[in-house]
């Protein structure tokens, strides 16, 4: 079987990289793909024949969202005659690949086209004044392109319930979920905690990490915020003493944190959500803003505790709760072995295998 795996652009070292890398793990004859790739903000493997698209010979820019527009263009210039079988790993582009008649299409979907459907208006808010009718045009374009070319999938991986239910409702198709993976044996219990709470997250505005600031500035407990990002200048301003920023820091670094947390801070909105996962694997509760996947991998008042607006109030009170409950480490932990990397593993190569086998006796 030939093997193609695309992603949308190789610009970071985040959740949907480790998921990509892991395919290739799965598939290590597969040829990799991606509209772009930057060099300095992702190394690739060096067992990786990486192909990339016209986008790779444009002028580099601080922000590839000026060549959005040509994204759909290079998304069909890729060629895949020769293979049996494709697996893209898809949040934008890549899904609406052009698809030969006889090559199976699976697509592990990060979630839709966020800019395009649900965070529209949001992402509009922060644009030009003068450029913001010319996006808005864009936009609609593009939502209809994407809509149209999902007809290349022939079938969805949801990264959860609450992307699945997206999936549906934009593109009118059905998906299965297969939760993204911790490799819980990197992360080991603490039955002993210290006084600090935790955040662990860049630090932009989607992130809602002043809200938290906000509610600690308020309560005065002792806060602790891993990360770095646009947002970090104004953030740091909005902070009393008893919130520190300790920027980027390695993996070891960041697992300890973990460890000895009181409990993670997690008041944005994530399709799935990795960190609060991560921390259930030390042992450590998350106290968690209720929509998003942050309801699939929390089970309140046993691993965290959930509020149900964005406000400080909420939050806060959210806290009070937090410190008025027993939480076991254990109980974390074994919550966050329901997401663990062999299970992903085990998941993905039967759903593939099974797909797969049917496809090929259609034929």
């Amino acid at each position: 079987m030939k093997i193609a795996i695309v992603h949308d652009y190789l610009n970071q070292h985040g959740g949907a990289e480790k998921l990509l890398e892991t395919f290739k793990f799965l598939y290590p004859q597969a040829r990799m793909h991606a509209l772009y790739h930057n060099k300095k903000t992702y190394q690739t493997p060096s067992n990786w024949d990486l192909k990339t698209t016209f986008l790779q010979n444009l002028p580099k820019l601080l922000n590839h969202k000026f060549y959005f527009p040509l994204f759909p263009f290079a998304t069909k210039t890729f060629n895949f005659d020769t293979y049996d079988f494709v697996l893209t790993s898809s949040h934008a582009y890549v899904k609406n690949i052009k698809k030969p008649k006889n090559t199976l299409h699976i697509c592990y979907c990060h979630t839709p086209m966020r800019y395009a459907w649900d965070l529209k208006e949001q992402y509009l808010q922060q644009e030009n004044f003068f450029l913001k009718p010319f996006i808005s045009i864009f936009l609609k374009i593009l939502a209809y392109w994407d809509k149209k070319n999902t007809k290349q999938v022939d079938y969805f991986i949801a990264n959860s319930g609450n992307v699945k239910q997206r999936i549906n409702q934009y593109y009118g198709r059905e998906a299965e979920v297969i939760y993204p993976f911790v490799d819980c044996k990197k992360y080991q219990i603490l039955e002993k905690k210290d006084n600090f709470y935790l955040i662990v997250s860049r630090l932009i505005s989607a992130k809602k990490i002043d809200l938290a600031i906000k509610a600690f500035n308020k309560n005065g407990k002792k806060l602790l915020i891993i990360g770095t990002g646009t947002g970090e200048k104004q953030l740091k301003k909005l902070a009393k003493s008893n919130i520190t920023f300790l920027g980027f820091l390695e993996e070891k670094e960041v697992i300890s944190y973990y460890q000895h947390a009181k409990a993670l801070i997690f008041p944005g909105i994530e399709d799935f959500g990795m960190t609060p996962i991560e921390a259930q694997a030390c042992g450590t509760p998350v106290i968690a803003y209720s929509e998003g996947g942050a309801l699939e991998t929390i089970i309140e008042g046993k691993t965290g505790c959930f509020f149900n607006q964005q406000t400080t109030e909420a939050l806060d009170k959210a806290i009070q709760t937090f410190e008025t409950t027993h939480f076991k480490p254990k109980d974390c932990r074994k919550n966050a072995l329901k997401f663990d990397k062999k299970i992903f593993e085990k998941k993905i190569k039967q759903f593939i295998t099974k797909k797969y086998e049917e496809h090929k006796n259609a034929q």
